[in-house]
């Protein structure tokens, strides 16, 4: 199994995260990230999914996604020339024998101490996963108190991406003509 990238494009309205999760749920695919936010339109979110799964049993949930009536258009960009980053918060034990030390990986990482306590530092790094783990793989000596990271958002390289839907908009109006206003926004880009 390998770990894919989905991105969808949904109408952002309270509800959709918790149907597009239970439809993962129900055919026994575990989310490994999903990083969800606006995108330049206003009524639209962008959802950046990360699942394992064989190609076959991927594509068969992207089509499912597909057909929910808040979903605008799922796309794997797996295979796609992509750019993927992930932020990642550190709250590591520093004592003032360790501080500096500390301080120098950080520096290496090109990753910023955002707070600094009598004993622990909190260490803001953002990059691709392997960059993510790294730090963290140097910081674990040190005592790792809490880490919050946002998983992997990610957008294609050049000008094609999953926004880009003009020539989908007929079929997506017959499908859902409830969703007209948002995919009429999304073809005028």
């Amino acid at each position: 199994m390998a770990k894919h990238t989905l991105i969808a494009l949904v109408e952002d309205k309270p509800g959709v995260l918790n149907r597009v999760a239970s439809l993962f749920r129900r055919r026994g695919f575990n989310i490994e990230s999903i990083a969800v936010g606006h995108t330049e339109l206003a009524s639209i979110s962008r959802m950046t999914m990360v699942v394992d799964g064989t190609a076959s049993s991927v594509e068969q949930v992207r089509k499912q996604l597909d057909k929910l009536i808040d979903v605008v258009k799922v796309t794997d960009i797996t295979e796609d020339s992509m750019v993927a980053r992930e932020l990642a918060l550190i709250k590591v034990t520093a004592t003032p024998a360790t501080r500096s030390e500390i301080i120098q990986i950080v520096d290496i990482f090109r990753a910023n101490i955002v707070d600094v306590s009598a004993d622990s530092v909190v260490v803001e790094v953002s990059g691709d996963e392997d960059k993510v783990e790294s730090l963290l793989r140097l910081l674990k000596g040190f005592g790792i108190k809490e880490i919050a990271r946002t998983g992997r958002i990610a957008m294609t390289r050049g000008a094609t991406g999953p926004i880009l839907v003009e020539e989908e908009r007929p079929r997506r109006e017959r499908a859902h003509p409830k969703k007209k206003k948002g995919v009429s926004e999304i073809s005028n880009l």
